[in-house]
């Protein structure tokens, strides 16, 4: 956010915010378009193997007078891949890259042993944003988060290098297959820290559901409910909701994530 008097450092500071994060003008685009698409995002959360022939079936049906072109293009702004088995495209460039899915059957026992990662959509009052997170699978703890108008590959590994920079660095980190995370400079990066790679299996819906979970919880009790202005107001509030979300009994845990977080560190510090 511009400001006449106080540089973007000097605000990063008071905010606690790493200047990586600091991406806050709202994406424009056309009213209609942001308005399909946050009604898509809410569609899309609850039904995520919806494709774009179903999503233009329920858009008309609301009234709006769309093709599956123009859905394809609302899909690749969001980001959005419907979720789904699909034979395997990858660009034979890229396949040293992409890495197999280590999760399965893995017993998780202990914090910072894996972190999932994702980007999602953010809708605004006017405009919209992306959020990019990281989450401890034992604890359910944030480890790091980051909000930006661009979905670049510098901002996800920035907002990683600030989350393992206070916490630490986990044993695994898992995410999909997208572009940030199959670029040479995220896999150089991890391997360099010998961090093990694991990547959702094309399609699956469930291979990050821990990230997908925590996206839900976002957007329906904050969000959704608070659509916001300006991006200092969006980061401000996502905070707040965080630092909630972390005192808040988790019904799988049984206890709040800091509470599950700090008794596991203190267990196997011992």
């Amino acid at each position: 956010m511009k400001h006449k008097t106080v540089s973007i450092r000097k605000q990063c500071e008071i905010l606690s915010v790493p200047r990586s994060s600091f991406y806050y003008e709202p994406v424009a685009e056309k009213p209609e378009n942001v308005k399909m698409m946050h009604l898509m995002d809410r569609h899309v959360l609850l039904h995520p193997t919806e494709g774009v022939k179903s999503i233009v079936d329920w858009l008309k049906g609301k009234g709006y007078p769309v093709g599956p072109k123009r859905i394809r293009r609302l899909f690749k702004i969001m980001g959005h891949e419907t979720l789904y088995r699909k034979k395997n495209l990858t660009k034979g460039a890229l396949k040293e890259f992409v890495k197999p899915y280590l999760l399965r059957g893995l017993s998780i026992k202990s914090v910072n042993q894996v972190w999932c990662t994702d980007i999602t959509y953010i809708p605004m009052a006017k405009g919209f944003m992306y959020m990019t997170a990281f989450i401890d699978v034992h604890s359910r703890k944030i480890m790091g988060w980051g909000i930006s108008n661009s979905m670049t590959k510098k901002w996800c590994l920035d907002v990683l290098k600030d989350a393992i920079k206070r916490n630490g660095k986990p044993q695994i980190i898992n995410s999909d297959q997208g572009s940030q995370y199959t670029s040479s400079a995220w896999i150089n990066f991890l391997e360099s820290e010998k961090i093990n790679i694991s990547m959702d299996g094309k399609g699956r819906a469930t291979d990050n559901a821990w990230i997908e979970r925590f996206w839900k919880n976002l957007k329906y009790n904050y969000v959704y409910l608070n659509p916001c202005d300006t991006g200092i107001e969006l980061f401000e509030g996502v905070q707040k909701h965080i630092e909630y979300y972390h005192q808040k009994t988790h019904q799988s845990l049984g206890m709040s994530p800091n509470k599950m977080f700090e008794l596991t560190r203190k267990k196997y510090a011992a």
